[in-house]
């Protein structure tokens, strides 16, 4: 669980981020969380756009997308979201030091 304090700077580092992810029509596949969970190890904070077709989750689905992933649901705006996990990886720069 991440603070206030931490949420405050996640989420000024992301709105300079670009999204890495894109949710098509048929949602949040075994695949698209297959991509997520592959940027959260890499990265740490990862920026999802969803398309036009794709129904805005509520905060409750949100929830158990971050939960089933082991991340932090940082902000959401509009159709995009900001997911954070702490990654175990060597050799990257930790967003929260």
């Amino acid at each position: 669980m991440i603070t206030k304090k931490d949420r405050i700077k996640l989420r000024s580092i992301a709105s300079t981020l670009k999204p890495t992810v894109w949710v098509g029509k048929d949602g949040f596949t075994e695949n698209v969380l297959k991509q997520i969970e592959e940027e959260l190890f890499n990265h740490e904070l990862v920026k999802i756009s969803l398309q036009e077709s794709v129904e805005i989750p509520t905060e409750f689905e949100l929830t158990e997308i971050a939960v089933k992933l082991g991340a932090d649901v940082v902000t959401t705006i509009g159709r995009k979201l900001v997911l954070y996990r702490h990654s175990e990886k060597k050799n990257i720069k930790h967003v929260l030091a």
